[in-house]
Order: structure tokens, then sequence, then C-alpha cells
């Protein structure tokens, strides 16, 4: 529970709020409305808590649901062979047809990245977002599976001022500052309770649009009022940070100067600074090429959208760029993360058809590093500053700045909302914990802050928040090809064997009258050892196998297939383990003749 007297102290004094705790505790009552709901207002997160990615959140009132978000989930290091994951959504079988809508706050994979997929499996329930969203998930759904996006139901948000009816949910919007265009924080109003949720947000001090977006309306929304704040920068306590203004101020210097052509990799979502750079050199008189399959898509949609307004004689295409002098080049390109096929890693190896990196080039990276690409990354700067003298990033210069919140917007969010109850989301568990530790530093009593797990709901009612005792799955659903949930944790841990150990293959040729092995046995090693380096060890397994049919067969009895294909796998595996300590996975194959 916030305290409004101590909070306005804290804004303007900035120091702690610590005092008087008890008098605000007995001052400042939680409202408790009159519910229509047995079971009150349920909040129930599918993702996006304890990780970074597949965010998806349920919103229960009075028998009607509503879903906000539907993101995908990049594979950890120990997932061989996974695309992506998704949502679990086995809570929602059954209970399709009281979905009343999908609420998109905005278009980066994380949040709409799983859409093609669940949409399909959910009977396409309406979407509500807005146009590059939604113009962003029909394309993905057109890539996922052809002619799908002619199921999409669309509820269009012409304005942050726009109010609509979902069932029993009355649904409002407000303006957030993301980095990506169309993003919107979504009101949930139910007699119990009134969610407010930004979606990805962080506080612009000084954009480079002149609109300073503040929150201090959403105080006067009904109470109880429940924020769920993405928490992503609840670690970040520099209080000192690039803005849009000095970012493009500093964009503006490299591009103009540079003696060479000029290499920019970013994410295709950033879209309004695509949109700057596209104008910039525009005006400067500079063509821009852009090179990687969702730059060109985002880009394309912009343009359609009427969000990127460029003569067309500004863009050239790759193939395009021999026929114009270097320091006239802007090439704006996707692979910042070090993706292995991505557009940068290409032009690195010397592997792209069309680009090769000079000294006198500049290369610049506007992005941020995802956690866990950060040695990646780092391959990928050293690679580059081999073949550049001028690789640019924001280690050595404000290239970028962040789309997400810092610890010091976190409690600002708070003072500016003062929220009944506080959930810290879309993050990992850590970072939730550090938000909380935020809000307790400005004076809000823990109790009403609530850290959820995913699968955890918590539910609300006259005033109260509580987290029910019962969970609802959220394991993953792996995506990889075009199977979505056919890989589990038996297949998962049989490539985690075969990435550290390898395999190890032994085919042999079996008589069926005479039990005797029929020619040479084979062996084959992958990710295990080189057979022809090791003939010692081959040969020797090679005569345990011998060994073990002896002991498994007999003449007069038919063979027992499975029982002895077991037995060369106890045998061979005890060996290699004896010889080597490493456990390969072990693949007999007997063939009878």
């Amino acid at each position: 529970m916030f305290n409004k007297t101590n909070a306005l102290s804290r804004s303007r004094r900035q120091r702690p709020l610590a005092r008087n705790a008890k008098k605000r505790e007995q001052s400042n009552k939680i409202p408790t409305p009159q519910s229509d709901s047995k079971s009150g207002l349920r909040v129930i997160p599918l993702g996006g808590n304890e990780e970074v990615g597949r965010n998806m959140t349920l919103f229960e009132y009075g028998g009607d649901i509503i879903i906000l978000d539907m993101g995908l989930q990049f594979p950890e290091e120990d997932m061989p062979g996974i695309d992506y994951i998704i949502p679990n959504i086995n809570y929602l079988k059954g209970k399709e047809k009281r979905i009343r809508g999908v609420i998109l706050s905005h278009g980066h994979l994380d949040h709409i990245g799983a859409a093609p997929i669940l949409l399909r499996n959910l009977g396409y329930p309406p979407v509500i977002g807005r146009d590059m969203t939604i113009a962003m998930v029909k394309k993905k759904m057109e890539d996922f599976q052809k002619g799908s996006a002619q199921h999409l139901k669309t509820m269009r948000v012409k304005s942050a001022s726009d109010k609509i009816r979902l069932g029993k949910f009355g649904v409002e919007f407000f303006e957030v500052e993301h980095s990506i265009m169309d993003a919107v924080g979504v009101i949930i109003k139910t007699p119990d309770g009134t969610v407010i949720h930004p979606g990805d947000w962080t506080m612009e001090k000084n954009p480079a649009s002149g609109k300073l977006v503040t929150y201090n309306h959403l105080s006067k929304l009904p109470g109880p009022r429940i924020l769920m704040l993405e928490s992503l920068g609840a670690i970040v306590t520099n209080p000192s940070r690039t803005t849009e203004e000095e970012m493009y101020r500093n964009l503006e210097k490299l591009i103009s100067e540079a003696a060479g052509k000029i290499i920019i990799g970013t994410f295709s979502s950033q879209i309004r600074r695509i949109g700057y750079i596209l104008e910039y050199a525009e005006k400067i008189g500079k063509k821009v090429a852009l090179d990687g399959y969702s730059m060109k898509m985002n880009v394309e949609i912009a343009k359609e959208l009427g969000y990127i307004k460029m003569h067309k004689e500004t863009f050239i295409s790759v193939s395009e760029i021999q026929k114009y002098p270097e320091n006239r080049i802007i090439i704006v390109c996707t692979g910042a993360q070090g993706e292995v096929n991505a557009v940068l890693s290409r032009i690195i190896t010397d592997n792209h058809k069309h680009i090769r990196i000079k000294k006198n080039d500049t290369v610049i990276f506007s992005s941020s590093v995802i956690p866990g690409n950060e040695r990646t990354i780092q391959r990928l700067k050293d690679n580059l500053y081999r073949k550049c003298d001028n690789v640019i990033h924001s280690d050595i210069m404000d290239v970028h700045t962040s789309g997400h919140c810092s610890a010091q917007d976190i409690q600002e969010m708070l003072r500016q909302v003062r929220p009944h109850f506080f959930l810290p989301v879309y993050a990992n568990h850590y970072m939730l914990k550090e938000a909380e530790k935020l809000a307790v530093r400005i004076g809000f009593l823990k109790n009403n802050i609530f850290v959820l797990d995913n699968g955890n709901i918590l539910e609300v009612q006259k005033g109260k928040a509580k987290i029910l005792p019962k969970k609802v799955d959220t394991s993953y659903v792996m995506v990889d090809g075009l199977g979505v949930g056919d890989i589990g944790q038996v297949v998962l841990r049989d490539r985690q064997v075969l990435s550290a150990d390898g395999m190890f293959v032994i085919t042999v040729l079996l008589d069926s009258k005479t039990k005797e092995v029929v020619g040479n046995i084979q062996i084959t090693s992958r990710g295990f050892i080189y057979v022809k380096d090791n003939f010692d060890l081959v040969n020797e397994t090679k005569r345990r196998v011998q060994k073990a049919i002896k002991e498994t067969t007999s003449r007069n009895t038919s063979a027992e297939r499975k029982f002895i294909e077991d037995n060369i796998r106890e045998v061979v595996g005890k060996f290699l383990f004896q010889k080597t300590e490493r456990r390969p996975m072990v693949l007999p194959v007997v063939i009878e003749v």
C-alpha cells in the first residue's frame, strides 16, 4: 500500500520514506469495492515471470478471460536444436469460448512471437492492438502458415483514449515510451480491482519528440489499483543515462563525418531510430540499403502505415551499393547480437555476396546486449576490430538508448501511480525481488507486493489480495521446425548428451540360424572419438560386442533383438567410460540376416 503524503514528500526531497510507517498503514485504507464474482479478479502469469521473454498473462473475472501478450522466449544454451519456447496454454483447454480478447502491448517478439501458434490453438479469439503491432502479427502469421492471417479478428486501438468492453472487463489504454512504434499501456477494470500494465516501458527524461510522458493521471483510477510493472531495469542503478537527443546527435556526427561506408547494426524493431537515420541520410544526400529479412519487412510495414516517409530514391538495394561512392552509402542491417546467419556475421566472415568491410569504413552497434549473448557479441567485435578501424558501440560512445526502465524509473512510476498492490513482472526472479526492494525503500508496504512465479494465481477480492495454493502448468512448450511441443524433456536430455559426449553406433549383422556375426562389426562415432586414430579402442570394443552376443544368444532359440542390444549397450558403455571417462550415447543396431 502506497502512502500519499510521504510519496509526495519523497518526490520533493528525494530521500527515503521511513518515518511513521504505522500511521501511514492506519490512515490509508485499501478500498473495499462490491464484488459481483465469487472468485474475484484473478491474475495468472503463464510466462514472463522468472525469465526474460515468453510474456503472457491471463486475467479472469466472472467467468470471462482476457489475455495480455503472447510472446516467445529464445532457447538457453542447454537446449540444442530448439528454435524458441512458447507459453503453455493447457489451462485454457476447454475454456476457449470464455476468452473475450487478446491484447498485445507492442510488437516485439517476446510479446507477439507465439501469437501465430497460440491464436490458432485457441480458435482465433479477437486481437486488440495498435496498427504496427497488428500488422506485424499478420506478417508473422503468414510466415508461419500461409493464409492463416485471414482468420485473424482484430480490434484496432486508434488512440490511447480508446475504451472497449471485453465481456465483464472494461479496457482502456495509456501512452508509454518504448523502443518500438505503437507500444501502449493497458488498463483492465473490474469491480474488484483496476490492473495497470504498461507492457515494456521506459521513462525518457528528454525525448526527441519533445513530448514527455507522465503517469500521474493513473493515480485517479478506481481502487484498488494493481500495478504490474516490467522490472528488467531494477538492477540498473546508474542515474546518468543516454537520452534520445544525445544518441541522435552522436549518430548524425558519425554519419556526416565518415570517410567510407557506414554499417549500422540494430534491432529491426527500432523503427523510430531507423526512420530517423533514413531522414538524416536523405537530408545530407546519402543512400541507404536495408539488409536482413526482418529489417526489410518492418520498414515496409512502417512505410505502409505512414510512419516512415521517404523519397524512394533514398533507398537502394544492397546489390547496387557498388554504383555509388562509398562515403555516400549507409547500410542498416540485422545481426548486432552475433547471430550466426545474420547479415553482420556474414559481412564479417566475408560470406556476404555484396558487402566487404574496409579499414576506413565505420561500423556502429546501435543496440543493447541481450542477456546471454555477451560472449557471442564479444567475438563479433573482436573480428570487426581486425578488419575495420572505426567500430563504434555503447562502451565508447552513446549510440544506443534502452527502451527499458531503470531502478529510478520504477520508483518514480510508483510515486506517480500510487497503486495499492504492486506486481513486478517481465524479468528474471532476482530482478523482480530487486524491484520489490525498490518499492519498500520508498514506503511501499511489503505485504502488498506480490512477486509471482509463472503459474501462480493471484486473487484480488473485496480490497484484499492473496496467492492461491494451486499453480497452473507453465512447463516449456518447445518449437523445433514445424514441431510444436513434441520435443519433451527426454528428447532434450538426449540432445544434451549428444552435444556433451557424442554418440557411438555399433552395427551388427547376425545370422538368424547360427547366431554368428556376419562380416565385420561396423563402428560409427560422432562427437566422441575419431575412429581412424583409435584402432585399439575400436578393436577391443568389437571383441566385447562379440562376447556379449555369444552370452545372449543360442543356436536352439530365436534371437531376442532388444535383449541383445540392451546387453551390448551396457557392456560397451561401461568399457568406454573405463577407458575414456566419457559417456557417449551408445546405439547398438542388430540386424538379422
